[in-house]
């Protein structure tokens, strides 16, 4: 069983959860997340699952290591996490949900120890040639708190039975084991040829939650890039 945590998440754009800990809890990170940590809680750094563990987080675009802060004190300690971006910080309590979420690379931010942090391969092959983003998941298992990043805006959609909804592939934040994930093609030459949203969608399919966002951190790094190759001409 994972831990029971208390947590508090602070700011609006530019948010950070703090983790309260009682002595012997404990809370899993992604490397550099880390704001402050009080007395009493101590760090360790290792390869999730062993070398192997490390080697297939590397292919989710995430650090080799999973860093561990855990209460070794005797009172209760806090431990701050901040995104990594401007966005939401958002809870998910895996036991409301099937014990099992599935997320983009770069959504996960922490979880409760007895989280278990693993990665997960979609059903079909084509959504990693084709899908961009879509191919290779995170998956958080287990009955405890674990906790996302979503950029710019979240849109929480709870799917229905045979519901469908087709996403920009790097606009998911993640979702529950419930929906069927798959990747299609935009279709129409003129779509494909000067279409800006990209050749491949993801359809989403429920019944389960889903959580998207607004700003993901690809399309914030194209408009910076944009930006700094066509400056804007100033009106001196």
């Amino acid at each position: 069983m994972a831990d029971v945590i208390d947590y508090q998440i602070f700011g609006s754009d530019l948010q950070l959860v703090e983790i309260g800990l009682d002595p012997g809890e404990g809370v899993s990170a992604e490397i550099g997340t880390m704001t402050y940590m009080e007395q009493g809680i101590e760090m360790q750094t290792t390869a999730k699952g062993g070398l192997f563990g490390g080697f297939k987080r590397i292919l989710t675009g995430e650090s080799f290591f999973i860093s561990n802060f855990v209460n070794q004190g005797r009172q209760k300690s806090r431990v701050g996490f901040a995104a990594p971006y401007p966005g939401r910080v958002v809870p998910i309590d895996l036991a409301q949900i099937g014990g099992t979420f599935l997320c983009e690379k770069g959504s996960f931010l922490c979880a409760a120890k007895g989280i278990d942090i693993n990665v997960a391969f979609t059903k079909r092959l084509g959504a990693g040639f084709f899908g961009g983003e879509g191919f290779i998941l995170q998956r958080l298992s287990g009955d405890g708190l674990a906790f996302i990043h979503a950029g710019g805006t979240l849109i929480p959609k709870q799917l229905q039975s045979g519901q469908e909804l087709r996403v920009d592939t790097g606009c998911i934040v993640g979702f529950s084991s419930s929906v069927d994930y798959s990747i299609e093609f935009v279709g129409g030459f003129r779509n494909a040829l000067f279409g800006s949203e990209g050749l491949f969608l993801a359809k989403l399919r429920g019944p389960g939650l889903v959580y998207l966002q607004s700003l993901p951190l690809s399309k914030l790094v194209e408009r910076i890039q944009a930006s700094l190759v066509f400056p804007r001409v100033s009106d001196a």
